[in-house]
């Protein structure tokens, strides 16, 4: 790996070690490193799970990631949702084989990642093409995907535009673009790019955002993801999140890019996702959590499954029982099936990127 590619390096290993009372410090940089009562049972029965921080050169910065496992072997690019960040498989990945690598990244304005540039917008598609930079700056020839949410949705345009350069793809809880009421489209809009002008005229002015206790933060991430994620499980996503305040003391602010908020997705009708589904014929599975929304009339997401395994035998479609965030607050209802899945279809590459 080039000095450019890893501006940062630091392992740790997650060991064998026993239950402690719960625990947070801050590194030098005013994030918060937790170590969570929860963590520390999990920890128990996680042998050895080496994890290194990356940073990869784009052409408006740098994209922060988490490569877990052996560094000389291409691994599985994990990407995660809409305004999460890489920490939000912190609880997954340690469950998976050993042997894999994966490359938890955080998309731009998300964890740890740049932001654009001032005065742009976020788009779904620009994350297709943040795929393609990264397999150029690694040397690969090909890619595969462990997906959730906006995540998962990113790597199923990208499978159904180049079909022949993905392995396989795992996406969980977000199958396709969703489909909008068209009535509904320019009224969002009028009310979104306001606020997206506002949002980025504030980010120029450089100033801190609100600040609130690390309580508060747990209690905004739950609620605002209708619990979806468990307070439990918030540090893991906060981690890459927030940093203290300077003017408040003992208090922190959230770093992703507030523009996020006011991000729409591709917009283009189900006869394209229909389309596109006659495109996926890798190895396929999606896992869907029973207690999530299909946040569009279900039968646009049936509608695409019946496609997709009419053209691919290898297409597999899991139902479990818990919420959105299923991988996070549940990882060992999915661990299982993703680890099954990759015993059959994963084949060891060796990394291109590493010299």
């Amino acid at each position: 790996m080039s000095k450019f590619k890893t501006l940062i390096r630091h392992t740790t290993l997650l060991t064998q070690t026993a239950r402690r009372p719960s625990a947070a410090l801050l590194s030098s940089n005013g994030q918060r490193n937790l170590h969570t009562q929860e963590e520390q049972e999990e920890a128990r029965y996680v042998v050895k799970r080496e994890v290194e921080e990356v940073r990869i050169p784009v052409p408006y910065g740098e994209i922060a990631g988490k490569w877990w496992g052996p560094k000389d072997v291409q691994p599985v690019v994990v990407l995660h949702g809409w305004q999460d960040n890489a920490g939000t498989f912190d609880r997954l990945i340690p469950l998976l084989p050993h042997h894999i690598s994966f490359l938890a990244i955080d998309f731009p304005g998300h964890g740890l990642s740049s932001r654009i540039p001032d005065g742009m917008t976020y788009h779904s598609l620009d994350s297709v093409y943040l795929m393609k930079l990264i397999m150029q700056e690694y040397h690969w020839k090909k890619i595969s995907f462990l997906s959730h949410s906006m995540g998962s949705i990113v790597s199923m345009i990208f499978s159904s535009i180049f079909p022949d350069k993905v392995d396989f793809l795992v996406g969980i809880d977000a199958l396709k673009p969703h489909i909008a009421d068209p009535a509904k489209l320019a009224p969002r809009l009028e009310q979104k790019i306001p606020q997206m002008l506002i949002a980025d005229m504030r980010n120029r002015e450089r100033t801190e955002p609100p600040s609130y206790t690390f309580e508060e933060l747990v209690n905004r991430l739950h609620h605002g993801t209708n619990k979806s994620v468990t307070k439990e499980a918030a540090p893991y996503l906060l981690n890459r999140n927030i940093k203290k305040s300077t003017m408040h003391p003992d208090k922190y602010y959230f770093t992703r890019d507030s523009r996020l908020k006011y991000s729409v997705g591709v917009g283009w009708s189900q006869e394209v996702n229909l389309e596109l589904a006659k495109r996926m014929t890798m190895p396929y599975m999606f896992i869907k959590a029973l207690h999530s929304p299909y946040y569009e009339d279900k039968k646009y997401f049936e509608e695409y499954v019946n496609v997709v395994r009419e053209v691919n035998p290898q297409f597999q479609l899991e139902f479990v029982d818990s919420t959105h965030h299923v991988h996070l607050t549940e990882p060992q209802k999915v661990a299982p099936l993703i680890t099954a899945f990759l015993c059959k279809h994963w084949h060891k590459q060796a990394d291109l990127g590493h010299k």
